[in-house]
């Protein structure tokens, strides 16, 4: 009896042990998120989105005590004026040497004060030339199989379904399929969307018969309804860039010119802008409908209601076939549409929503973020500016820029020091500010991407730790993750090449190894868990690894893309002295004056201009706002005083700090 009696009093005191922290520190057990943030993250306290605070939680979920915890900083309003300042006065609280501890990404998940020491042997040492050109070499066969497939197997029709070696067109039995519909149009997509893939790896036969095939087999005189922003970024920005690199003076590339070409891309290019153009008749605002037949023009049933990305990522593409063709029709209606979106911005706030009627100007969805919906429209504000030099498009973007860090980022104001959380870009009402959700998507990692591109490297790479420390936990990057709940929302992964084009440009900003350490281990995911009998399939689920039989355009025209390119330091793309950008597809347009020059510059001019219905009117001049970078080269590596650091830099402490992961 007295070992018994010895037991039950060990099971009682362990029980007044944890009831004695549960009540003083509220590190008790719990539930979930609760149970894997036991000092910094225990999100007692919630806002609602939109609506009044939740009570500070206790035990079994009954209200805490007044002046509880109040959660992380992601979940609270942005801090300005005099408190903001004050904030900043404080000094800054270090973590200990050698510990991933609470204020680091690594920590949010999973490191949880792990010591670095393996951290650091893995991902701070110098990346061998020999492993640069196996992994490079590894892009390429992945580029390849994919490819390769898809032609055996699968054209001339759009996709690759790669675990039953077959093609993929539109749905033809369900019209409502979007998923399926607004991408495929039975015009050979995958084969048009790789063209410059082969060309930038220097596959010059293969890219002067996939060329040649292209003109002789794809025509858009097809009766497929298909959304206006997947055509122009996938289908016309490919033609464009192909183009281009047939008719380099200098080919860079190795000799990718076609014998007797005739400008054969360029006029298929028009013909597919004619084709979209009836998207811009009959709407009250100038944003055009989401969808268009390639053949009868707008459907009678189309929606009135458009995504904000959608309507205003086309200038990119409309603006560089106006000024190839001599023709300021198809870059006049989507820079109108640009302004149309632009003038609909929150008085308050700065900020758009993600969804709005074209007919009315009515914001239908009110979400303010960086991710589906909005991702493309603050890309293509810089790069039009980049390629074009229309000062407006980059008075726009710095003026967007300051709202989404007004509102959107919230967290400390420093990358890897200070008081509270990491800095997290939210997503929030446009009209209030006030957090709407707590999950982020995919696409979201495209922006440290663009943050590279106006020179905000710092935060880049503390944006892209985040989520890389995601794509550690699963492998691959789930669709939709909510931060609160530390798990997927939406388990797929598609193939996405958000994260890779960031690692990409964060590697040519900084030349630090930590970013090809990066590279190789989403290269060894990808082969892993996503290759398939006859090429790379969609993640259904990223925690079982379970697939689903599809193979979409953008990885190979983007995803194996970027990962060649991070691997391949003498690519012309760096050493040939031109200047380089990427579209939103990936597609790479050479910079230069040729397209800062048009003949209807008075018709962009601050002076002047057409409104909505096509009249003559004086515009206003915009405010005078500062340029933050314009620099036009994204391969180009910024002021090597700053970036340019030994490996024991600034930034790799702060990646050794915020992913922490093994």
């Amino acid at each position: 009896m007295q070992w018994r009696a010895l037991v039950l009093g060990l099971v009682l005191l362990r029980l007044g042990l944890h009831a004695v922290l549960w009540l003083v520190f509220g590190l008790g057990p719990s539930m979930g998120f609760y149970q894997r943030f036991p000092l910094s993250f225990g999100f007692q306290r919630l806002r609602a989105p939109d609506g009044p605070e939740s009570p500070a939680l206790g035990p079994a979920g009954r209200p805490g005590p007044p002046g509880g915890p109040s959660g992380p900083s992601w979940l609270q309003p942005p801090v300005s004026g005099a408190a903001a300042a004050a904030g900043r006065r404080r000094a800054p609280r270090r973590p200990e040497p050698g510990v991933c501890g609470p204020a680091h990404w690594g920590y949010v998940l999973g490191c949880r004060g792990r010591d670095r020491d393996e951290y650091e042997k893995r991902y701070s040492g110098a990346f061998p030339p020999q492993l640069r050109a196996q992994m490079r070499d590894l892009a390429r066969g992945m580029f390849v199989f994919g490819y390769d497939n898809y032609m055996a197997h699968a054209f001339p029709q759009d996709e690759l379904n790669p675990i039953h070696c077959r093609g993929r067109g539109p749905d033809r039995g369900d019209p409502s399929n979007l998923n399926i519909n607004d991408v495929l149009g039975n015009y050979s997509l995958t084969l048009v969307d790789a063209l410059d893939t082969l060309a930038i790896m220097g596959n010059s036969s293969e890219f002067q018969k996939a060329v040649k095939l292209v003109i002789d087999t794809v025509s858009f005189d097809k009766d497929s309804t298909v959304q206006v922003f997947e055509a122009t970024i996938r289908v016309l920005g490919s033609l464009l860039s192909a183009h281009r690199i047939i008719t380099d003076s200098k080919q860079p590339f190795g000799d990718m010119t076609i014998k007797d070409y005739d400008n054969e891309l360029l006029h298929m290019a028009h013909d597919l802008a004619v084709r979209l153009l009836p998207a811009f008749e009959n709407t009250k605002t100038g944003i055009p409908y989401p969808r268009v037949n390639l053949k009868t023009g707008v459907p009678p049933d189309s929606n009135n209601e458009t995504c904000t990305a959608g309507a205003g990522s086309l200038l990119v593409e409309f603006g560089i076939l106006s000024r190839l063709l001599g023709d300021s029709t198809f870059e006049w209606v989507a820079r109108r549409a640009v302004k149309a979106l632009w003038n609909l911005r929150s008085n308050d706030t700065g900020l758009l929503g993600n969804v709005v009627n074209i007919q009315t100007g009515r914001w239908v969805g009110k979400q303010s973020g960086l991710g589906a919906g909005l991702d493309s429209f603050y890309e293509y504000l810089l790069k039009s500016y980049i390629l074009f030099g229309e000062k407006e498009d980059l008075e726009m973007f710095n003026a967007a820029y300051r709202s989404i860090q007004n509102y959107l980022r919230r967290g400390r104001e420093a990358c890897n020091e200070g008081e509270g959380d990491p800095p997290l870009y939210v997503n929030v009402n446009m009209f209030s500010g006030q957090l709407m959700n707590t999950w982020i998507d995919s696409l979201q990692a495209f922006f440290p991407g663009l943050q590279v591109l106006i020179g905000d490297v710092e935060d880049a790479i503390c944006l892209h730790a985040f989520y890389y420390a995601i794509w550690k936990r699963y492998g691959a990057l789930p669709e939709r993750y909510n931060w609160q709940l530390q798990a997927p929302d939406v388990l797929f992964y598609p193939l996405r090449p958000e994260l890779v084009e960031s690692t990409y440009l964060l590697y040519q900003a900084t030349k630090n190894p930590f970013y090809l350490h990066v590279g190789m281990d989403i290269l060894q995911s990808l082969e892993k868990y996503t290759k398939v009998k006859c090429g790379y399939a969609t993640l259904h689920h990223v925690i079982d690894k379970s697939k689903e039989d599809r193979m979409e355009s953008f990885f190979l025209s983007e995803t194996c893309k970027y990962l060649y390119l991070l691997f391949d330091e003498e690519n012309p793309v760096h050493k040939s002295g031109t200047k380089y950008m990427f579209t939103t597809e990936g597609h790479i347009v050479s910079v230069d004056k040729h397209l800062r020059e048009s003949p209807w510059k008075e018709f962009f001019s601050e002076d002047g201009g057409q409104d909505q219905e096509g009249k003559s009117v004086h515009r206003p001049k915009s405010p005078e706002l500062k340029v933050i970078n314009s620099s036009s080269n994204c391969n180009r590596v910024p002021d090597e005083r700053r970036y340019s650091l030994p490996l024991k830099s600034i930034y790799m402490r702060q990646i050794d700090q915020m992913v922490g992961l093994i």
